[in-house]
C-alpha cells in the first residue's frame, strides 16, 4: 500500500470542519463523521433559506401595507394599483415602513391611491 502523505491538508479539513460545527448538539460537534453531515445539511439549508427569506420579507411588507390601506378604508389590490397607474415607484419595504414609522406619509399616498380610483 502507497504512503499518504497529505496530514496537513487532512488535519487542516478537519480542523475547519470542526470549527465551523462549534454549538451543534451532541455527538454533531465532537465527532467529524457526525459535524461533516451536519454541516453538510446545515450549508444546504443556509443556501435555501437566503432564497426564502426573500419571499418572507415580501410577504410580511404585503400584509403590513395590506393592514395599513384596509385602515384607511382601501384594499392592498386597489392600492397597489392606483399607485402605480399614478406613477408612485415606492416597493413594498418602503411602503410597509412608511405605515409603521410615518403615518401621515401613508395617509397622502392613500388620498392619491383614491383620487385614482
Amino acid at each position: 500500500m502507497p504512503r499518504v502523505k497529505s496530514s496537513v491538508a487532512s488535519r487542516k479539513r478537519r480542523k475547519k470542519t470542526m470549527k465551523s460545527a462549534k454549538g451543534y448538539r451532541g455527538a454533531r460537534s465532537r465527532s467529524y463523521r457526525r459535524a461533516k453531515e451536519q454541516e453538510m445539511r446545515s450549508q444546504a439549508y443556509a443556501y435555501r433559506d437566503r432564497k426564502t427569506r426573500k419571499r418572507d420579507f415580501r410577504r410580511l411588507w404585503i400584509v403590513r401595507i395590506n393592514a395599513a390601506a384596509r385602515a384607511e378604508g382601501i384594499t392592498y389590490s386597489e392600492f397597489m394599483g392606483a399607485l402605480r397607474k399614478a406613477g408612485v415607484n415606492l416597493d413594498r419595504k418602503n411602503l410597509s415602513r412608511l405605515s409603521i414609522e410615518d403615518q401621515e406619509a401613508f395617509q397622502k399616498l392613500v388620498e392619491i391611491a383614491k383620487s385614482q380610483l
